[in-house]
């Protein structure tokens, strides 16, 4: 492909916001760390600087040669992305008199040049900055400024390189797609045509050629990713394709089952394996999260493999990988980003497993995946079902896991669920879940004293997972579910509602 945006990531927390902005405009984005610029830039025909959390000052600031990006292609900063082509090309950034984060609007705007056509004067714009840019690098031309910021965006003379000193990418900047695509199509001259059914077609042919008559494998999930790599994969090689679904004991209530019928029912060639025994045989006694995590991801890789050896001749293992799985961040210190958790889908394969792999969703967000699904005509079912973790429910029972204690959340998880559908909620909720807590509590039922487990209910709304905010669900509804919750689901006399955000708690709890 040779119409690509680089987004080069200088540690921001809104870099994936850049790239999903770009792909918006149906213009293929990709982002690499600052440090690990490609060696190869023929296929961009524009790069986009990233926000960052160092100053531009700091003996050790993020660097990068761009002698063969500057005053060549198309460049945009961003943030730190603006103060560096400043700083670094003879202009003077200083510390700001306060910090200047939230909410601007523009004044002074010149869009001679079509960089800020049509954006009215007053346009709101989102800061988040501590240092400002004071003077301009030499030839240097201001295109905006606000009350606090004398140069929000300039352009560089006798070349097609800008900076701007707020976010475009984030919802709080009114005009923010509008700027980049002034920016990528009619400064770049770059084609809208990254679109769900060019990518189907591009893909699909891809695929057949890769594979050509070999065997692939699929494991699925029963959930969109891997739903929506097998759909693509179906179309491209139709029965030379074997998906597995196993159930691992940590599905929801009758979700092998019911999932199983669906995939069926799309004409796709599964094979169901039970292996619930052997997975909590594996657990038992087991509290410690990533403990749990890693035991779960190497059974399902023990059973996945006695049911591979099945297929004949098989030369491919198909992952429903997807890009902000593959995305290699910066961190503050400029080196990788912590791990929070181990991820149930990244991490390659075992050397027994003799098998290439294919990875159809590798180039797609998680919106992009649906948009794709619903391109190729799949259920809405499955295309709008909420994510639901690798490892299920034994991420959600805190402490070790019996047979009970999962029979126990299956039976909560799916009043809660059943209830938010009932209700209109469920579209509106990004993802919902419920935690069985390692805490007992006293109750009254009847005349009888109980003491018997808490349940904490969890509903977020977000785009990507990268970030989530809680769900202000109706109160009627959260007594509603509550009763019918300690009423119907013996063992469990309290409810709770997680009112934390992702940052700083996560979306699950372990």
């Amino acid at each position: 492909m040779q119409n690509q945006v680089l987004i080069l990531d200088f540690g921001s927390q809104y870099t994936q916001l850049i790239a999903r902005r770009v792909r918006e405009l149906n213009i293929y984005s990709e982002i690499k760390p600052y440090n690990k610029l490609p060696e190869d830039l023929s296929a961009f025909q524009a790069v986009i600087l990233s926000g960052s959390p160092f100053s531009v000052r700091a003996e050790d600031a993020p660097h990068p040669d761009l002698s063969q990006i500057k005053g060549k292609k198309p460049l945009l900063g961003i943030c730190y992305g603006a103060q560096y082509l400043a700083h670094f090309h003879g202009g003077n950034v200083a510390p700001s008199a306060t910090r200047e984060y939230g909410r601007a609007h523009l004044a002074g705007i010149k869009s001679d040049d079509g960089f800020l056509s049509g954006i009215p004067e007053g346009s709101q714009v989102w800061m988040s900055h501590s240092d400002t840019i004071k003077e301009l690098p030499k030839g240097a031309v201001r295109l905006a400024s606000t009350e606090d910021v004398e140069n929000a965006a300039f352009k560089l003379k006798g070349e097609t390189t800008y900076g701007i000193q707020f976010h475009p990418e984030v919802y709080h900047t009114t005009e923010g797609k509008k700027l980049l695509e002034n920016f990528l199509v009619k400064i770049a001259g770059l084609k809208q045509d990254w679109t769900p059914d060019a990518f189907v077609e591009t893909s699909v042919a891809e695929l057949k050629q890769k594979i050509g008559s070999d065997k692939v494998i699929l494991g699925l999930s029963g959930g969109v990713d891997s739903s929506v790599a097998a759909m693509l994969l179906h179309r491209a090689i139709g029965s030379q394709l074997h998906c597995i679904f196993v159930n691992n004991g940590l599905l929801r209530k009758n979700e092998f089952h019911d999932v199983l019928e669906q995939y069926k029912g799309m004409g796709l060639n599964v094979k169901g394996v039970d292996a619930s025994a052997r997975f909590l045989d594996a657990l038992k006694g087991e509290a410690d999260p990533e403990k749990k995590r890693k035991i779960i991801g190497r059974v399902f890789i023990e059973v996945f493999d006695d049911e591979a050896h099945q297929v004949e001749n098989a030369k491919w293992l198909a992952q429903g990988t997807i890009y902000p799985d593959r995305i290699e961040s910066v961190s503050a210190s400029g080196g990788p980003s912590a791990t929070i958790k181990s991820h149930h889908n990244v991490g390659g394969l075992p050397d027994f497993m003799k098998l290439k792999v294919v990875e159809p969703l590798h180039l797609l967000f998680k919106d992009e995946v649906r948009r794709v699904g619903r391109s190729i005509g799949m259920p809405e079912a499955i295309l709008g079902r909420h994510p639901f973790p690798g490892p299920g429910l034994g991420i959600r029972i805190l402490g070790d896991i019996t047979a009970e204690k999962v029979s126990i959340l299956q039976e909560v998880d799916a009043i809660f669920i059943e209830g938010l559908k009932k209700w209109g909620l469920y579209d509106k909720v990004w993802q919902a879940g419920a935690m069985l807590l390692p805490v007992q509590s006293v109750g009254v039922m009847g005349d009888e004293r109980t003491y018997e487990k808490c349940v904490a209910l969890r509903a977020v709304e977000s785009t990507d997972g990268m970030t989530a905010d809680w769900v202000n669900l109706p109160y009627e509804f959260l007594q509603k579910t509550s009763n019918e919750i300690i009423n119907r689901v013996k063992g469990v006399n309290r409810v709770v509602y997680d009112i934390s955000s992702k940052p700083p708690a996560t979306i699950e709890w372990e």
